[in-house]
């Protein structure tokens, strides 16, 4: 078997027992019936995906995939493409927003150079990122396939690959992505899989006005037209229309599955790189931790058909694992909750009258 589909067989379901166990303990907690809500849902699924009623989270790795997007040459996006590059070495130099916010949550930022159209040669020599580059930005999807099937399994390959090799230091991933016009693949990604109208789902990305906007549905349609991504097949839409990074970020997802590790999902573009993850392997999902809802018209679609529901909203649309270095604060306090709490018999306390 190839390593993608070594991976999708070794993901199985979290563990109920451990599930159990810890709504069990959740359930005498010293504080009225479920009173901490959804950190006490995020507890319990810990405990399944880590099995485990001391959920390891004290490794945090947020990995945020770089890739370029043939498409941006369709006038896409208000910046330009060479912004990708210059990104990736402002995450080295520790400038960028997921660097700040990842400082605050404990959490480790690592760069993958998935396909930037730009030589990273030296920092990749130097360990300051992680080489898995498919090839200089994706082709234009608005002429044909942004990508061969085969760098389609490659990206995912990749992605899996970084899994595995940061697996030892990792408890829990975090998702991110940077690529000059990624939002436009991954419009037409949720698009293909969500079964809505392009113009649903796209929105502004690095802030186009309204008429941008509109010509930029009109090349995601003039894609699906040309390249018919099929919706039953993860691999043909993410060969079609998707981008290298957003294979990189659905592989890293299958391979913290896999590993029995959870993983925060970041924002539109980790979402769209998510639907692509759960077509392959639907019961990947149960391994996946929504960060946040992005601004972004086609995050809430995106997340529907994942069945996830976003731990903040704070109207997000940056990228990069920014979402996810937030959410991972919640992570860690779903975990405090469920070890560091008292139950009523241990604190001595009485419980409610029934």
């Amino acid at each position: 078997m190839s390593l993608l589909e070594e991976t999708i067989a070794a993901i199985i379901p979290p563990d109920d027992i451990y599930r159990a166990k810890a709504r069990e303990r959740l359930e005498q907690l010293a504080l009225p019936y479920w009173s901490l809500g959804r950190l006490m849902d995020l507890a319990e699924d810990l405990a399944g995906i880590t099995r485990s009623l001391h959920p390891p989270v004290a490794g945090k790795t947020i990995v945020t995939m770089a890739g370029d997007h043939g498409v941006v040459a369709a006038e896409v996006s208000k910046y330009p493409q060479e912004v990708t590059p210059q990104m990736v070495h402002n995450f080295v130099r520790g400038g960028a927003g997921i660097n700040a916010l990842a400082r605050q949550a404990g959490a480790v930022v690592v760069v993958v150079d998935m396909g930037v159209a730009a030589d990273l040669s030296e920092l990749a020599a130097q360990g300051k990122i992680i080489a898995k580059s498919i090839g200089p930005g994706t082709a234009n999807m608005a002429v044909g396939p942004a990508m061969t099937r085969e760098q389609a399994v490659k990206s995912l390959e990749g992605g899996i690959e970084v899994a595995q090799k940061l697996a030892n230091s990792t408890d829990v991933f975090g998702t991110g992505d940077m690529g000059i016009g990624n939002t436009t693949p991954s419009s037409a990604i949720v698009a293909v899989l969500s079964g809505l109208p392009v113009a649903e789902v796209t929105g502004t990305g690095t802030g186009i006005d309204e008429a941008q906007r509109l010509h930029k549905i009109a090349v995601i349609e003039q894609a699906l037209m040309i390249n018919a991504p099929d919706k039953r097949d993860g691999l043909d839409v993410l060969a079609k229309v998707g981008g290298f990074e957003i294979g990189g970020i659905a592989g890293l997802i299958l391979g913290a599955a896999a590993l029995k590790k959870p993983v925060v999902v970041d924002g539109f573009i980790s979402t769209a790189a998510a639907l692509i993850a759960f077509t392959l392997c639907p019961t990947a999902a149960a391994y996946m931790i929504s960060a946040h809802q992005s601004v972004e018209r086609g995050h809430r679609a995106a997340l529907e058909v994942l069945g996830k529901k976003p731990l903040i909203d704070l109207e997000l649309r940056l990228g990069e694992g920014t979402g996810a270095a937030l959410a991972m604060n919640f992570v860690e306090a779903a975990v405090m909750i469920l070890t560091e709490v008292a139950t009523f018999a241990e604190a001595s306390v009485s419980e409610a009258k029934t």
